[in-house]
């Protein structure tokens, strides 16, 4: 059974506890060696997945949830492999990856399946038209350096799956290398009214944690992340953090359009 994760109003988010604050927006488990999982956000109808070959083949099934015959029958699909190299297979066609890899496949392209000894990351959302399956290089897109020591976050932003990228439908799709000496994340920080956010850590040391920060911006929260644990950032969330050691996050959007700047700033100072 699919682990589904209803909407939440803002103001409800400033009630739970810490313990209900991670059952609404963490995600700790989403891979298991043999296994592909799935979680589903109502917020935007983003789908969330893991899947860990462990050297073998699996099939990427398609949750009851959406009740379709194919996982892309009225979806499009960001699939990204985090470590290793395999294989992800679309219909009949092979598209070997390697680590920081991300194949996009577009709406009605047949049955998902992946394999080798890779940890693969999926992200889904709606699609209106069909577009081609592309695979992204990490070596060969956009790459952005942003951010200063003075302020702790020098960071590199890798764009796959955006306006001017891999084209989609409504999903964009990257990854942020923190840099090492350097903690902060998106900062300074935004929300983004016509779009939801997820955030996958990955690249953290196995005994040190990143501290995400979320919530509206004058009632900020914090969720303490471990390797490999996503976090749902509704489109009235802020979504930043810290590390206690130099990370990576691969980071997804789904919604009403695919514009990077579309981003509502927040002055630090209004922070609360």
């Amino acid at each position: 059974m699919t682990d589904v994760r209803f909407a939440t109003h803002p103001t409800e988010m400033d009630r739970l506890t810490p313990a209900e604050l991670r059952e609404r927006f963490v995600l700790e488990e989403l891979f298991v060696p043999g296994e592909v999982r799935f979680t589903l956000t109502h917020h935007d109808r983003i789908l969330i997945g893991g899947a860990l070959p462990d050297g073998g083949t699996l099939d990427v099934p398609v949750p009851d949830e959406i009740r379709a015959e194919q996982l892309t029958d009225r979806r499009e699909v960001g699939i990204a492999c985090l470590e290793g190299s395999g294989a992800v297979h679309v219909g009949d066609e092979v598209h070997e990856v390697a680590t920081e890899d991300i194949v996009y496949v577009g709406k009605g392209s047949g049955p998902l399946r992946v394999s080798g000894d890779a940890v693969f990351y999926l992200i889904s959302g709606p699609a209106h038209e069909a577009l081609p399956t592309t695979v992204a290089r990490r070596d060969e897109v956009e790459t952005v350096p942003l951010g200063d020591q003075e302020h702790a976050n020098v960071r590199t932003i890798r764009k796959y799956i955006h306006q001017d990228g891999v084209q989609s439908c409504t999903l964009a799709m990257g990854i942020t290398t923190i840099e090492p000496g350097s903690v902060w994340n998106t900062m300074p920080c935004h929300t983004h009214d016509r779009r939801t956010e997820i955030y996958l850590y990955f690249g953290v040391p196995e005994d040190q944690r990143v501290i995400h920060l979320c919530g509206r911006p004058d009632s900020t929260r914090s969720l303490v992340m471990a390797d490999k644990q996503a976090v749902i950032s509704p489109a009235w969330s802020v979504h930043f953090g810290a590390g206690t050691a130099s990370y990576r996050f691969v980071w997804s959007t789904a919604g009403e359009n695919l514009t990077y700047t579309d981003m509502d700033p927040v002055d630090t100072r209004d922070l609360r």
